[in-house]
C-alpha cells in the first residue's frame, strides 16, 4: 500500500469524493441526499461512487482510500476494522454515524440483525433452522454474515449447522429469496428491513421476524486518513446539523446523526477476530448473485 503523502495531508481538496458500499439495502437516494446536504453546507463540489458487490473493501484487497480515489465512505464495520489493521491505516472515523427511527435504537446509532422467515413457515426460533438454508448478502457484512457467525459461536456451532449458505448479493435479494421460499431464513439489517417494509407494506404478509440480535454499532462513516482535519470537522458538524429541515433524509427514517468513537466498534473488533476461526466449509456456499 502506498504511504500517505505528508503534503496530501496538509492540502484541502477542491471537491469531496464520497463512496457508499451500503446500497441498494439503504437506497442510493439516501446517500445522494447526504452528499447534497454536505455540498450545500460546506459549499464545495462533491461526487458519489457506489459499490454494490460488497458491503465494504474486502480484506487483503486494494481499496480506494489507499489509492487516494475517495475521501469519505459508508461501509459495514468489518471492512472498516480490516482497513484499520493496515499500516498506516488509510481511513479514520469521521466521528458521527446515522441514527434511524426504531424504538429499539433508543436514539442511538445502532441497528439489529433481524432474522426473517416466511410468514407461513413453522420455524419459530433460530435453533429450528438446523439443516436448513440461509441467505446472506456478502461476506463483508456484519448484519448478513458476521452476525450469524457470532450467533453460531455463542451456541457452540459452526457453518455445518446449515445445509446450504446462499450468496444472494444484497439484503434486498435475501428478503425476496426468503419471501419466495428459496431460502429458509436470513438476517437483515433492521434499518434496511424497516425502509423496505415502508416502501412495500405488503411484505409484512409474506415475512416474519423470529429473532433480533444486537444492538450493533451502525455502519461507520469513514474519511481518508490524508483528508485535511479542518474539512473533517466541517463535515462532522454538517452531518450533526441534519434536522427536521432535511425532509428527504427524514423520509428514509433518519432521525439525525450522533457522535461515535473507536470504542463503540471495539467489541466488534474482538468478535470479528473470534469469528474468523469458525469452520465454514466451502461446500456449503452457493453463489446466486
Amino acid at each position: 500500500m502506498a504511504e500517505i503523502d505528508a503534503k496530501a495531508r496538509r492540502e484541502r481538496p477542491g471537491a469531496l469524493r464520497f463512496i457508499t458500499y451500503l446500497s441498494p439495502g439503504i437506497p442510493l437516494a439516501f446517500f445522494e441526499a447526504v452528499v447534497d446536504h454536505a455540498r450545500r453546507d460546506l459549499g464545495c463540489r462533491t461526487s458519489l461512487r457506489t459499490e454494490t458487490r460488497v458491503s465494504g473493501p474486502e480484506r487483503g484487497t486494494e481499496d480506494p482510500f489507499s489509492r487516494d480515489e475517495v475521501d469519505v465512505g459508508f461501509m459495514c464495520s468489518p471492512s472498516f476494522l480490516w482497513l484499520r489493521e493496515l499500516r498506516p491505516p488509510p481511513v479514520e472515523l469521521l466521528g458521527v454515524a446515522p441514527v434511524f427511527r426504531d424504538e429499539r435504537n433508543e436514539g442511538r446509532p445502532v441497528y439489529f440483525c433481524d432474522v426473517i422467515v416466511r410468514r407461513d413457515s413453522p420455524i419459530r426460533s433460530f435453533v429450528e433452522l438446523r439443516g436448513g438454508s440461509w441467505a446472506y448478502n456478502d461476506r463483508c457484512s456484519l448484519s448478513g454474515y458476521y452476525g450469524l457467525l457470532q450467533k453460531l459461536a455463542d451456541t457452540g456451532d459452526d457453518g455445518r449447522f446449515f445445509d446450504r449458505m446462499l450468496d444472494s448479493g444484497s439484503h434486498l435479494n435475501s428478503i425476496e429469496m426468503v419471501a419466495r421460499g428459496e431460502a429458509d431464513a436470513a438476517t437483515i439489517d433492521s434499518n434496511v428491513l424497516a425502509i423496505r417494509l415502508r416502501s412495500d407494506p405488503k411484505l409484512r404478509d409474506r415475512l416474519r421476524v423470529i429473532e433480533s440480535w444486537g444492538p450493533f454499532p451502525v455502519q461507520p462513516v469513514v474519511v481518508r486518513s490524508g483528508l485535511h482535519p479542518d474539512l473533517n470537522e466541517e463535515l462532522r458538524a454538517a452531518l450533526l446539523a441534519v434536522d427536521s429541515d432535511s425532509h428527504t433524509l427524514l423520509g428514509f427514517g433518519l432521525e439525525g446523526f450522533a457522535p461515535v468513537t473507536y470504542d463503540d466498534y471495539g467489541p466488534e473488533a474482538l468478535a470479528l477476530e473470534a469469528c474468523e476461526s469458525i469452520p465454514m466449509p466451502a461446500s456449503l456456499f452457493s453463489d446466486l448473485s
